[in-house]
């Protein structure tokens, strides 16, 4: 089994050290590079750039510079996504975005989990778990999400939080760790 295939499959692998996974992270970091030197003018070119680095996208998608993800193959990012500055998805496992997802400046998405056990996480070695985002969600600034965590429809993450369990739809989550503390009638 290669160290990609562990990774999708959610086990311990090798990124540090393997090859392949090392080629595809400078190849996704050179296109995310190139994105964040384009001018705000052109919004053709981002759009074009961005719908080559992710694996999938809305018609209306826009993530203002700076944005740096590890693979993009990964993510997926539905109709009228909008990031401000400096958003981060470290994206070893799937980042799924639902249509209408709002995200504040300076926030992150990590899939990449280190073992505690220093001897194995002195190798090398990480895992990854999924995180899925549903339709008109809502992410305050400085906003972390953790591995695994789903996020429901119609949820507000205020501003600051970690993300560190699922969210259900129809609240809005604050802190840290970030929990509901309101409903949201729809």
């Amino acid at each position: 089994m290669t160290e990609k295939e562990k990774c999708a499959a959610g086990l311990l692998y090798n990124a540090n050290y393997d090859q392949e996974l090392i080629q595809e992270r400078t190849a996704a970091k050179d296109l995310c590079g190139k994105y964040n030197q384009l001018k705000n003018s052109d919004a053709e070119g981002r759009t074009s750039l961005l719908k080559n680095i992710l694996a999938k996208t809305g018609e209306n998608i826009c993530i203002e510079p700076s944005f740096w993800c590890d693979y993009g193959y990964n993510i997926e990012a539905g109709e009228n996504f909008y990031a401000n500055h400096n958003l981060v998805i470290l994206d070893c496992a799937k980042v799924i975005f639902g249509d209408n997802v709002f995200i504040g400046p300076n926030c992150s998405f990590y899939t990449a989990s280190h073992p505690i056990n220093a001897e194995q996480r002195n190798k090398g070695l990480e895992t990854a778990h999924p995180i899925q985002v549903g339709d008109n969600v809502w992410f305050g600034g400085n906003v972390v999400v953790l591995p695994g965590v789903s996020i429901g429809n119609n949820a507000v993450i205020g501003a600051g939080s970690v993300v560190t369990k699922n969210i259900p739809e129809n609240v809005v989550a604050v802190g840290n760790p970030c929990k509901p503390v309101k409903n949201i009638e729809q």
